[in-house]
């Protein structure tokens, strides 16, 4: 019998919450991303310039191809959780720009840094 693939934490940005309900995606469709992505962490496109973001395609209810969401999301490993970063709608934005890619490298690199500055001061108090 195959050992179940083990589920990782998925952490929602309070910026993911509002762009979510800015693009109206339901509690159920945000429910079925967040075990979706449990289940695999790395699924998507990397952007690249972004320091790991994948763009995650994701069919919104009753709109078939042409619809939908796209998702950003971070996992830079099974020591941190998943992070969903923002979410748009495929009409909004096909790509993004230079700018925001950079936003988002340096949104990565605070999340790596606070992470570890939260285990260095847990394994002090050990």
């Amino acid at each position: 019998m195959d050992e179940p693939t083990p589920l990782h934490s998925v952490c929602e940005l309070k910026s993911f919450r509002r762009a979510a309900k800015d693009v109206g995606m339901t509690e159920d469709e945000i429910t079925q991303l967040v075990s979706m992505l449990a289940q695999n962490p790395i699924a998507g496109d990397v952007i690249k310039g972004t320091g790991g973001c994948r763009k995650v395609r994701v069919q919104g209810r009753g709109k078939g191809k042409s619809g939908g969401y796209r998702t950003i999301t971070f996992f830079s490993g099974p020591n941190l959780p998943l992070f969903l970063l923002t979410v748009f709608s495929k009409g909004e934005c096909e790509n993004l720009s230079q700018s925001e890619c950079n936003c988002l490298a340096k949104l990565t690199t605070q999340i790596v840094e606070a992470y570890a500055e939260k285990i260095v001061k847990v394994s002090t108090r050990a």
